[in-house]
């Protein structure tokens, strides 16, 4: 019995029919995808999370409020870009 990916189980749920099979490239490819934009997450955390630190630290608590804000809004875009990306190349395009 083989395991299925989130995307099957979440297909399930919906009560669609079962997934398209994936080829060997396109899984390849989200899993290349997934790594990038963990990367490009992490980056946005490395630049802003010391700077929220730092503006706590100072006691600019509206500074960190607003940097916090820009943390959460950039890993939002980024998810939303990743899943708008997976879900092309799970269509084949």
């Amino acid at each position: 019995m083989a395991i299925k990916s989130a995307y099957e189980l979440a297909m399930e749920r919906l009560g669609k029919s079962s997934a398209p099979k994936l080829t060997g490239e396109q899984k390849a490819r989200l899993a290349e995808l997934d790594r990038l934009y963990t990367a490009k997450i992490a980056q946005v955390e490395l630049d802003l999370k010391p700077r929220i630190v730092a503006a706590r630290a100072a006691e600019k608590f509206e500074d960190a409020e607003k940097l916090e804000e820009t943390l959460l809004a950039e890993i939002q875009k980024l998810r939303g870009k990743l899943e708008a990306e997976k879900e092309k190349v799970r269509q084949g395009k």
